[in-house]
């Protein structure tokens, strides 16, 4: 009849009441007739204490000091609350006073990695000589790995960013859609993608839901959005291209300019910045505990720029590129200081990208046709989300397909969607991020 309580409810208001909880051995110090623990769930710990008195015995404590580290224990105790501070741990004003421990998984003596080192910043440990965990250390031991303050808190980030999107859209009237991820043409150009046997024949992972999220907009959904899986067969070695990712998309009908669709993309992506820091306020600061950074700020409305305005402020900032020329990922970076020297903002909107750095489906500026209906996002110079205004008239979008060398064939489908009526519309794509805000 054990009721187990979770150890970031262990607070002051608890003080003098018995309780059951179960936890991780984190660490364990013997000290005379007491023993030291600390007990974790997730990124919350608390040191437990198990003393020579009425309810532990010598052998008790000594039972207590040799269990090995991330087995798992059922604890009774009475929460007391400390005299001082204790440091190392989040439950800081209270300790477990130990009655009696079960254990409930013992783990092997031998850990190959330490806890402690995996979230110690890397400039902290060269500087005193401790250790730090490498990648490699780290994939090789995924499991332990993610049982760090910071792998939990940065999945409950990830998690976060999910609910707020879907919440916020669902408020503004989108309908959630799922789209196949097998799919028979490439849908991003062709470079990048991933060949598949698909019985007697091939056919491709998907690099985006784009193609169907328009088919959906084109059967009077007006507003769509999606989170699922993106393959992508990018040959880099950088954190921001990834082989798969999870993608949360957005697609939209507008009335009278694409404007619409940006202005509501950037709101959506506003509400998850207020939502994150309302919410994950805990997450976000184990996170900068090992990955220090200043706060992220945001303007409302969203700063947007021109491409031509870009251009200009990196051509100042001694960079030489052309007009039409795309930004590599340095200048990017350049670009995101120089935006938040000036406007001291984090994230920013780029808008009228040059037509031929973009997809197919991509609308040309009505007004200069070197130019496009198209905008990129950007937080801390990196880009989050790439969108644009679709091309909804099926000849214009048989000249744009021919012009990028697609076989037409191969998008019939995609194609013939717009022949029989289709709105104006534009979305974006962004690939899942977490960021310490």
């Amino acid at each position: 009849d054990r009721v187990l309580i979770r150890i970031k409810d262990l607070t002051v208001e608890k003080a003098d009441e018995v309780v059951w909880v179960r936890g991780r051995i984190h660490t364990s110090r013997a000290k005379g007739k007491q023993c030291f623990l600390v007990l974790r769930q997730q990124q919350f710990n608390i040191q437990a204490l198990v003393a020579v008195g009425q309810h532990a015995s010598k052998q008790m404590v000594k039972f207590a000091a040799n269990i090995n580290k991330e087995s798992i224990v059922d604890v009774e105790g009475v929460v007391r609350k400390a005299y001082q501070k204790i440091g190392g741990c989040t439950q800081q004003d209270v300790e477990l006073h130990v009655q009696r421990i079960y254990v409930i998984s013992l783990a092997e003596p031998r850990l190959p990695l330490q806890l402690d080192d995996a979230v110690r910043p890397e400039v902290e440990g060269e500087e005193d000589g401790r250790a730090t965990v490498n990648q490699d250390t780290r994939l090789d031991n995924r499991v332990i790995d993610l049982r760090t303050s910071t792998s939990q808190a940065v999945f409950c980030l990830q998690s976060g960013i999910c609910q707020l999107f879907r919440e916020t859209l669902i408020r503004k009237g989108f309908v959630e859609i799922q789209t196949p991820k097998i799919i028979s043409a490439a849908s991003e150009g062709g470079a990048n993608v991933f060949t598949v046997s698909y019985f007697k024949s091939s056919a491709y992972l998907a690099q985006s839901p784009q193609l169907y999220k328009q088919m959906c907009i084109c059967a009077d959904f007006d507003k769509v959005f999606c989170v699922g899986p993106v393959f992508r067969a990018e040959d880099s070695n950088t954190h921001r291209h990834l082989t798969e990712f999870v993608g949360l998309d957005i697609e939209m009908a507008f009335n009278y300019h694409y404007h619409e669709v940006v202005d509501e993309i950037a709101d959506t992506l506003v509400q998850i910045f207020k939502g994150l820091q309302e919410r994950f306020q805990t997450e976000i600061q184990t996170v900068n505990k090992q990955f220090p950074c200043e706060p992220f700020k945001f303007l409302e409305p969203t700063l947007r720029l021109e491409y031509r305005e870009a251009v200009a402020m990196l051509r100042e900032a001694g960079v030489e590129m052309g007009d039409e020329e795309d930004l590599s990922t340095p200048n990017e970076k350049l670009l995101g200081r120089l935006v938040k020297e000036k406007y001291d903002t984090d994230f920013y909107i780029l808008d009228k990208y040059p037509l031929a750095v973009r997809p197919f489906y991509t609308m040309p500026d009505p007004v200069n046709p070197k130019y496009s209906n198209s905008y990129d996002m950007f937080m801390r110079g990196e880009e989050i989300l790439s969108g644009a205004q679709r091309i909804h008239d099926p000849q214009l979008l048989t000249e744009r397909a021919q012009h990028h060398g697609i076989d037409l064939e191969k998008i019939k489908a995609y194609i013939d969607s717009f022949r029989f009526g289709a709105p104006p519309h534009a979305g974006g794509g962004i690939g899942k991020w977490c960021i310490t805000l």
